[in-house]
């Protein structure tokens, strides 16, 4: 289930603020950059995702090289996430539609995922369990859990509103409670229900399938749904 608790509008200096912070930062002319994320056990390391839909591992030791580049999306790509808990994996979303799951030693998408038509605005990994991840497309939310299926979401979430265009997607720390972020400057939050319990086994899981899945290993199927209490828009 996923529990809707309230929204805040964000407060109204921050757009302000963020456009001068734009214009005072310094850009590459060769720059195509629309999101990072730093190596959760080494902060010397990141992946850069670009607008020419490729994704690069850099190092802050070495700026005029990249340590490695990934192919796979279609269209440019908005936002790379590091798994909290296998430090190898990573999340894309992109323009293209997809989601894709990645192995850093490995210049390929391990998986895709594909759900709609629409453009996928942010991902990320759940910090409780290592096989969640949620997402948001313009109009909806998806909660993935790789233990369950790879084909569909186990939570879909629409938005009512068809002027509001969902962004941003975070999960709290040590909890089941994730916050969405909209066009209309407000943040939602929700609470997330009858997802599977975390586990050592989930971490096992997750290894099991950005690496070679050993013979005999299937995917179990989850009954987790969907609830909305709050106010409509």
């Amino acid at each position: 289930q996923l529990m809707q608790y309230g929204e805040q509008p964000a407060g109204q200096d921050s757009k302000a603020q963020q456009q001068k912070l734009r214009g005072e930062a310094f850009i590459s002319r060769n720059a195509g950059g629309l999101g990072f994320d730093f190596f959760p056990t080494n902060n010397n390391i990141y992946l850069v995702a670009t607008e020419e839909g490729f994704v690069h591992k850099c190092s802050c030791s070495y700026n005029e090289q990249y340590l490695q580049s990934y192919t796979g999306h279609t269209g440019p790509v908005y936002k790379v996430k590091w798994s909290p808990f296998v430090p190898d994996c990573f999340l894309t979303c992109s323009s293209d539609w997809t989601i894709r799951l990645w192995h850093s030693d490995v210049t390929k998408p391990i998986l895709t995922f594909v759900s709609s038509t629409k453009s996928v605005n942010d991902i990320c990994w759940s910090n409780v369990c290592a096989t969640v991840f949620g997402a948001v497309s313009d109009n909806r939310i998806e909660i993935w859990d790789l233990r369950s299926t790879n084909l569909d979401p186990v939570i879909i979430s629409n938005v009512s509103d068809p002027d509001v265009r969902l962004s941003t997607f975070l999960f709290t720390d040590n909890s089941s409670t994730l916050l969405v972020g909209d066009s209309t400057g407000h943040v939602t939050v929700y609470q997330l229900r009858n997802i599977a319990e975390p586990s050592t086994t989930h971490i096992m899981a997750l290894r099991d399938i950005v690496l070679p899945m050993p013979s005999g290993q299937s995917l179990t199927h989850s009954n987790a749904s969907i609830v909305s209490n709050g106010p409509e828009r």
